[in-house]
């Protein structure tokens, strides 16, 4: 049996490559730019925050049983200062935050969220 962490790492790249498959699919279909928006970087970045919330909470989830829903809640305000950091300021040189800017960010956050919750939820429940 793999790594709890590895499997939901292999998870979390199967799921958000099939998402960025969907999402490429659908800019192309309405006939948009398929690469503009930083949509590779936005997937990347919130995949590697995705695997290094879950890791983080995996290996502390003996010490700090009765916090994990904090912590859950601190990596997501995390993912939130990452996209003002990072994103954000490339989003707004124009002065609008358009909607292909906000979806190149938030489509993968989603995915990731429900991956995230769904799979943090297994294994809460099974430590009960």
């Amino acid at each position: 049996m793999k790594h709890p962490i590895l499997r939901f790492a292999l998870k979390a790249v199967f799921f958000l490559s099939i998402a960025f498959c969907i999402h490429i699919g659908a800019l192309k279909a309405f006939g948009l730019a398929l690469f503009e928006n930083e949509i590779i970087l936005s997937y990347a970045v919130n995949l590697i925050l995705i695997v290094l919330i879950f890791g983080v909470l995996y290996l502390l989830r003996n010490r700090f049983t009765a916090q994990l829903g904090f912590l859950f809640l601190v990596g997501s305000l995390l993912k939130f200062a990452i996209f003002f950091i990072l994103f954000y300021p490339i989003f707004k040189e124009d002065g609008v935050l358009s909607k292909l800017e906000f979806a190149s960010f938030f489509v993968p956050y989603a995915i990731g969220l429900i991956i995230e919750t769904i799979s943090l939820g297994n294994w809460l429940n099974k430590l009960k």
